[in-house]
């Protein structure tokens, strides 16, 4: 080519170029550029993320080129990246007139739309300027789908990208954005498909099986999705989102010897991951090694004092180890750090009954039921404190309230009918007992003791033995 002959290309005029706009804005003197410069000045800005300079260039060139369809498409483009859309289809509304069968007009049109919430009329451009280039609708697709993709409207560009795949088979990173689409949309079945798809061509992409694990944990297939993060980890040791994610699938597992090697290999690389350090705290506490346990929570404290967990993980090492003064200053930590948090307002509950502080205890259940109504564990308990300190009559009214402001939830209900047949109100035992049982038999085990075989009768039993709970 010529420009070779000479030692001279296009990127050495876009560079000289470059620098002489640098060149004028630092030395504030005014220069004179032709439009392909600028287009070059401004397309470089744009490849750089530079919006700021690109926006200078934009404004400067189409006061030095007002007719410029090139130079006015590529500040309409700018003003889109500030967000500024009203201002773009101004320009935009112009251009149309000038070129009505340019296609990177209705596309740009399209995006303002899309930015200002008007994905209806987003789409008529795009379908418009589909029409506008029969030659080139790949391009005009791929255009297309990279906008949506990035106003994340991904239920709306899967039929312009099935579209494209149609266009173009063998370009196999449409599957991987397709499938991403579906995962986004919660299509996750179709999503799968297309992730295998797309790793059948491309069998060492860590982020396909890294995405892939994700949406097995998301489908509750544990198996798989650490299948898949172990594929990423194998392509990409590196890759310590699939290691943590992996870690927490074998801890909610209650895998906890086989999470703790993975959550330290992860610290390994991500050295001031509180988040880490408190999970794989919870690791050594659940298998009852308190002292690494409590090392761990020391270091997330020190690195994140603000966050909750690992002053609630030493609230739990001191309660399991008797030591109740020293729980209750970390759980009171907890809740103060984050009260919307029942399982924190519980254990506090249970340490304050420990201590002997009824009323304190009651008070931390009712906070915890507060925010979750279906909290079984803190229904027992708090039936268990009520029927030792003798107080179901006592107790009635409030849990009515209760039941009024909750619904039909299985804890009240089993309480309420507990403390009826206590009462001798059989009409309401047998009312809250079947309510309960029809809305989760399988916990009438859990508070089975609340109902002595010898305040039961033929009625209530028969309900029982209906259930198959006697």
């Amino acid at each position: 080519m010529e420009e070779d002959r000479y030692g001279f290309s296009f990127e050495d005029e876009i560079k000289q170029a470059v620098q002489k706009f640098e060149r004028m804005k630092r030395n504030n003197e005014s220069y004179f550029f032709d439009v392909i410069e600028f287009e070059s000045i401004i397309d470089f800005y744009i490849d750089n993320n530079n919006s700021i300079k690109a926006f200078e260039a934009a404004t400067l060139a189409s006061q030095q080129h007002p007719n410029s369809v090139s130079i006015q498409l590529r500040k309409a483009r700018v003003l889109l990246d500030k967000g500024r859309a009203v201002e773009t289809l101004k320009i935009l509304k112009k251009l149309e007139n000038i070129e009505p069968g340019n296609h990177e007009i209705y596309i740009a049109k399209g995006t303002a739309m899309g930015i200002l919430g008007d994905i209806q009329g987003a789409k008529k451009m795009f379908d418009y300027a589909l029409t506008l280039d029969t030659e080139e609708v790949e391009n005009v697709l791929f255009a297309i789908v990279s906008v949506l993709q990035n106003l994340n409207y991904y239920e709306h560009l899967i039929p312009y990208l099935l579209r494209l795949i149609e266009k173009e088979p063998e370009f196999y990173a449409h599957l991987y954005d397709l499938a991403y689409a579906l995962e986004k949309k919660g299509d996750y079945e179709n999503s799968i498909s297309n992730y295998l798809r797309y790793l059948d061509e491309e069998p060492f992409s860590d982020s396909a099986w890294y995405n892939l694990g994700i949406i097995y944990n998301k489908l509750e297939q544990a198996e798989n999705a650490m299948e898949a993060y172990d594929y990423a980890l194998a392509i990409n040791s590196q890759n310590t989102f699939a290691l943590f994610n992996k870690g927490n699938i074998l801890s909610n597992l209650e895998r906890f010897l086989e999470a703790i090697p993975v959550y330290l290999e992860y610290l390994e690389n991500e050295t001031d991951s509180f988040e880490a350090m408190t999970y794989l705290g919870e690791c050594y506490e659940k298998i009852g090694e308190y002292l690494l346990s409590k090392k761990y929570y020391h270091d997330a404290i020190e690195l994140a004092p603000e966050f909750a967990d690992p002053w609630f993980g030493l609230g739990v090492v001191e309660l399991n180890s008797g030591n109740v003064d020293d729980s209750l200053i970390f759980f009171r930590k907890a809740v103060k750090l984050d009260d919307e948090n029942p399982e924190f307002w519980y254990l506090l509950g249970k340490a304050h009954y420990l201590k002997g502080e009824t009323k304190s205890a009651l008070s931390c259940f009712r906070e915890a039921l507060k925010l979750d109504a279906y909290y079984d564990e803190v229904w027992l308990d708090l039936g268990k404190i009520i029927l030792k300190e003798k107080l179901p009559q006592k107790a009635i009214p409030y849990l009515e309230h209760a039941y009024k402001v909750t619904g039909d939830v299985p804890g009240i209900n089993y309480l309420l009918a507990s403390f009826y047949l206590q009462t001798g109100n059989q009409e309401k035992t047998y009312k809250h007992l079947s309510l309960a049982i029809d809305m989760d038999k399988n916990l009438y085990t859990q508070f089975q003791d609340f109902f002595p075989k010898d305040l039961l009768t033929k009625k209530i039993n028969k309900l029982l033995e209906k259930n198959d709970l006697t």
